[in-house]
């Protein structure tokens, strides 16, 4: 299977192997996983990094209200930015954070750098 350079190959997350191979993911996989990493290592986890990550597992003890999603917003938007330099856009991250009942939502949009294609996930953390 022939790739573009736009699209390189990259490690599959979480890592597993494919036969002898390591399975491989496409650009757009990869930047997903990347947020997951984002989204639910909380600070101070990773040794070498302890400014990484916007725990978003901690937040399900957390008043799910309005103040709650602004603060959760503005740590992600800082968070995803530098996680993902040089494959995201970061002027084209959106971030949308919600809530209802026991379950906070997060909506991701940006632009991948290299194509410029858009692309937008959604996150659920809580109960059901």
């Amino acid at each position: 299977m022939a790739r573009r350079i736009v699209d390189p190959p990259y490690l599959a997350f979480p890592f597993h192997m494919d036969g002898a191979a390591p399975a491989l993911a496409t650009r757009a996989a990869h930047v997903r996983g990347q947020i997951e990493q984002v989204l639910f290592t909380l600070p101070g986890e990773r040794v070498f990094r302890p400014e990484f990550g916007a725990g978003m597992k901690a937040l399900v003890f957390e008043p799910n209200d309005t103040p709650l999603w602004q603060i959760t917003k503005r740590r992600l938007l800082s968070s995803l930015a530098e996680a993902l330099k040089g494959e995201v856009d970061p002027k084209s991250i959106e971030v949308d954070v919600t809530g209802e009942e026991a379950n906070l939502s997060v909506s991701i949009a940006y632009t991948l750098a290299a194509v410029g294609h858009r692309e937008s996930q959604q996150f659920q953390v809580g109960g059901s």
